[in-house]
C-alpha cells in the first residue's frame, strides 16, 4: 500500500484540524506540559502540534520523512513568527542526541512507524523523567451522521483498504495496543485520558479535509480524487446542508514516563 502524504500537503495544511485547545489545557492541568520544555514532535506533518507547543514557549524540534509536508510546516511556522527546528528524519532513527528532550509527542502517527523501534528511539531521546505522549484526534462515525456517509464514500473509492489506524482502534478512537508498545520499551507510570468534542467544518473545509485523507489524496490517482471530491460535495448539499457542520471527534492520549 503506497501512502504519500506529500501529495496532500496543500489541503493537509489548510483544512486538516489539529488537536483542540482542550487537549493542551488537559496536559497542562495534569502537569505534563510545564513552562520551558525541550520538546520533540515526531511525524509532524504540517506541524500543527509543533506550532501549538511553540506558541506556548517550548523549544520545539519537529521531524517528518516527507519533504513537502515539512516545507508546508515551515511556511506556516514562519507566517506566525514561530521558531521551530524542522528536520527530515524517521522516528525510528532520528540522529538526535540521547537525553535531549523533556517530552516527545507522536500525534496521529504512531501506527505509521515501526513501533518497537520508534519506542526504543524515544526512550533513548528522553532524559530520565521525560515523557512520551501518544495522541489521536479521530472522527466518530455514528448511524446516519456525516462521518458514516463519508466513510461509505471512501470505501467506494478505496475498497477493502484498511489502514493500521483503523485496525488498531476499530473506529472507537482508543488505542489499547499502544500501552504494550511503551511497556515493552521500558516506559513506566503510564496514564491515559480521552474526551469527546465537536469540530466545526464548512462544506469546503470538509471536502479539503477528506482530500487530505490517507485513503483519498495520499493514495488515489488525481482524477479519482477529483471524482471523489465531486461526489462528496453532492452528498453534503443533499444530506448535510447546515454550515458549519459540527463534526464529532474523540481525543485519546497516552502518557508514559522514562524512568
Amino acid at each position: 500500500m503506497n501512502v504519500d502524504f506529500g501529495r496532500t500537503s496543500s489541503d493537509y495544511a489548510k483544512y486538516r484540524a489539529g488537536f483542540p485547545e482542550a487537549f493542551y489545557t488537559r496536559l497542562e492541568k495534569d502537569g505534563v506540559l510545564t513552562p520551558g520544555l525541550r520538546v520533540l514532535d515526531l511525524g509532524t506533518g504540517t506541524g500543527t502540534v509543533a506550532r501549538n507547543l511553540a506558541r506556548r514557549g517550548h523549544a520545539v524540534t519537529a521531524l517528518d520523512v516527507s519533504a513537502p509536508q515539512l516545507e508546508a510546516a515551515a511556511r506556516l511556522a514562519r507566517d506566525e513568527g514561530l521558531t521551530i527546528d524542522f528536520r527530515e528524519a524517521p522516528a525510528e532513527n532520528t540522529g538526535l542526541p540521547s537525553g535531549a528532550f523533556d517530552l516527545v509527542f507522536a500525534g496521529q502517527c504512531w501506527h505509521w512507524f515501526d513501533r518497537a523501534a520508534a519506542a526504543r528511539e524515544v526512550f533513548r531521546l528522553l532524559k530520565p523523567g521525560g515523557k512520551l505522549i501518544l495522541c489521536h484526534f479521530d472522527w466518530m462515525a455514528l448511524p446516519g451522521n456525516l462521518l458514516e456517509a463519508t466513510e461509505a464514500l471512501v470505501e467506494e473509492f478505496s475498497p477493502r483498504v484498511q489502514l493500521d489506524v483503523e485496525r488498531f482502534s476499530q473506529g472507537l478512537g482508543i488505542y489499547p495496543q499502544w500501552f504494550r508498545d511503551v511497556g515493552v520499551a521500558g516506559f513506566q507510570s503510564i496514564t491515559s485520558f480521552t474526551f469527546d468534542t465537536f469540530t466545526p467544518y464548512t462544506h469546503e473545509a470538509w471536502r479539503g479535509r477528506m482530500r487530505a485523507n490517507a485513503r483519498v489524496g495520499a493514495m488515489l490517482k488525481p482524477e479519482e480524487v477529483v471524482r471523489f471530491d465531486a461526489a462528496l460535495g453532492a452528498i453534503l448539499t443533499a444530506r448535510f446542508p447546515q454550515e458549519p457542520m459540527p463534526v464529532p471527534h474523540r481525543v485519546f492520549a497516552l502518557v508514559a514516563e522514562r524512568p
